[in-house]
């Protein structure tokens, strides 16, 4: 029976709703962005080894390869966005999934820094819309209260990609030429390994993901009236009270200081996760088998965090704080870990708690665009946000890779990188967004 215009959505019914969506959706989201992570990132641990087999990889060149990945994917960022707002997750979600997971592993056919480049680029278009997608598609599953925590629990999959992976890569790495009769390097299997899943998943998306929640089968009449009404009414309240236009919504100030700040973190972030399997070589003369176990612990303790994180700025209806504390954090940790050098505990420890910094801001970071804009305007403001703000990803492994190349150590691109981290925690904290939310109304 349908819920009444105007009536409250029966509790029981919402409630079971609500408990089907998080396990209906939340798990093949982020199972697919474990493989977007892992493809995305690999090549960290990948060039430990490509050097052996192609001398010219030397770590600028694999920096300015990691990050032309960012300049295809924000090609395509904010028109993936609003495909997903407008037409189809399911379909759009299903056609990124396919071309990504093939153009990954096509990686593993490169010769020169030449084709590493036109990889890397083509991979980012291949991805763009992906991440930006899902943000925009949980708004149509998740109402505002229960938002930032269906955020956590996708956003658990790029710790938990830097946890599995790790070690499957150093199997893989260790193939030789004569495995399966190929002819083909261990960096090579790996590529082939991570790129197939995303074609795999990218099917069952399609089969498995209702765009929203009229479609699904799996909700009850009542269940689906109740949710459908929960969320209508949520956006009206925020409608009500921010009203504006795509157009309106990128020339916002608050939009526009959003896009910086991402910008500012994700040089932080692609930096750590790029070279930190470099740094720890660099420093301590590390086997690879020892590097693939200690680059688990730092996404292992900020799974914990990402996911206290949320839980607590849905309880407490305050996100702002949320972003901009953990971010201080991190930056604190960053800057002091040169100093631990000589000291491999202490080392870890540091890039531990950076790491958990950086990954705790994003569930409140990500629910702060849908505090003052709806439906389309939100849609292109979460893409522009993620695609000019992932330039940083540009930024920080070109930055640490050249400046490592012109001294010869990552002190100075870890200090950079820090820096950037701490005017992306000012950026938020000075937010006249994401302070605890007003109750609706009655």
């Amino acid at each position: 029976m349908a819920t009444p215009p105007g009536s409250p959505p029966p509790v029981a019914a919402l409630d079971r709703a609500r408990r089907k969506a998080y396990w209906r959706l939340l798990p093949l989201l982020a199972l697919c962005y474990i493989i977007a992570y892992v493809d995305r990132t690999n090549v960290g641990l990948a060039k430990l080894t490509m050097a052996n087999d192609l001398p010219a990889f030397t770590n600028d060149v694999i920096g300015l390869g990691m990050s032309l990945f960012f300049l295809g994917y924000v090609l395509l960022e904010i028109p993936g966005s609003l495909m997903v707002e407008r037409w189809s997750a399911r379909r759009w979600i299903c056609r990124i999934m396919v071309t990504w997971g093939l153009t990954a592993a096509l990686t593993a056919l490169v010769k020169t820094p030449g084709h590493f480049y036109a990889v890397r680029f083509l991979l980012g278009l291949a991805e763009a819309g992906f991440f930006p997608g899902v943000i925009v598609y949980l708004t149509h599953w998740f109402p505002g209260r229960d938002r930032t925590r269906a955020l956590a629990w996708f956003l658990v999959a790029t710790p938990l990609a830097q946890i599995v992976s790790p070690k499957i890569s150093n199997a893989l790495l260790q193939l030789g030429p004569g495995a399966l009769g190929a002819g083909l390097h261990g960096w090579q299997w790996m590529y082939i390994f991570w790129g197939l899943p995303a074609v795999v998943l990218g099917i069952a998306v399609w089969v498995l993901l209702p765009d929203r929640p009229r479609d699904a089968r799996w909700l009850s009449d009542e269940e689906r009236a109740a949710l459908e009404a929960e969320l209508a009414a949520d956006q009206a309240r925020r409608a009500g009270r921010h009203r504006m236009t795509f157009r309106q919504a990128l020339a916002n100030p608050k939009v526009l200081l959003l896009v910086l700040a991402y910008f500012c973190s994700t040089t932080g972030t692609y930096g750590i996760e790029f070279f930190l399997p470099s740094i720890l070589k660099q420093w301590y003369s590390l086997k690879l088998d020892a590097i693939t176990w200690l680059v688990i612990l730092p996404p292992l303790l900020a799974l914990f965090g990402q996911l206290l994180t949320g839980w607590n700025s849905d309880r407490t209806k305050e996100r702002r704080l949320h972003a901009a504390v953990p971010m201080s954090v991190a930056v604190v940790a960053l800057a002091l870990t040169p100093f631990t050098q000589g000291h491999l505990a202490l080392t870890i420890a540091g890039f531990m708690i950076a790491f958990t910094g950086l990954k705790s801001y994003q569930p409140a970071f990500w629910s702060l665009p849908t505090l003052f804009l709806t439906e389309t305007a939100a849609a292109g403001s979460i893409g522009l946000i993620n695609s000019l703000g992932n330039l940083g990803g540009f930024l920080g492994p070109t930055m640490i890779g050249a400046i490592e190349k012109h001294t010869g150590s990552f002190v100075g691109g870890l200090y950079f990188i820090a820096g950037s981290m701490a005017l992306s925690a000012l950026i938020i904290y000075g937010l006249p967004v994401g302070r605890r939310d007003r109750p609706p109304p009655t």
